[in-house]
């Protein structure tokens, strides 16, 4: 199936029903069907961290073995950094991701990264902090863009 090009605009969107009670939406928007440029809010996000030199995301580098990109080498294109993809779930044609059992989890995650080799980025993973199977920096970023920040009048504690 070809990239569906036409009028108007593609949208995701997904809905977190919170347990208080209601939703928060959010969507991607992006020019085209195939959503290869949905860069713009790791953009915003990113704006203005200097010296950043690695940067692990919620997803696939690349989606099968010949390199066919997927998140990690999109974002690993736009900011030329290495990038490791961890994936909560195993995707069918990554038969090259390499499993990372983290913990006392059973199931893995699934690393592949771009920039970078392969093995060296699992071994990141699996030593990343965190005792549980998704490394303490990536359920933080889930939360937070889930919730947003905490409300200014909130004390955080931060483990070192």
């Amino acid at each position: 199936m070809g990239a569906h090009r036409g009028p108007g605009l593609f949208a995701a969107a997904d809905v977190y029903y919170l347990g208080s009670g209601g939703a928060r939406a959010a969507a991607v928007v992006a020019a085209d069907a195939t959503f290869s440029h949905v860069l713009a809010p790791l953009r915003a996000v990113l704006r203005g961290i200097g010296g950043l030199g690695l940067l692990v995301v919620d997803g696939y580098a690349d989606l099968d073995p010949a390199g066919r990109p997927g998140l990690g080498a999109h974002v690993h294109t736009e900011f030329a950094i290495p990038v490791i993809g961890v994936a909560k779930s195993a995707f069918r044609t990554a038969t090259h991701a390499i499993a990372v059992r983290r913990g006392t989890s059973a199931r893995p995650v699934f690393v592949t990264a771009a920039g970078m080799r392969r093995t060296d980025a699992a071994d990141l993973v699996q030593n990343m902090a965190g005792r549980f199977r998704i490394p303490d920096a990536l359920r933080r970023a889930d939360t937070l863009a889930r919730t947003g920040p905490p409300p200014v009048n909130q004390t955080s504690h931060h483990p070192r």
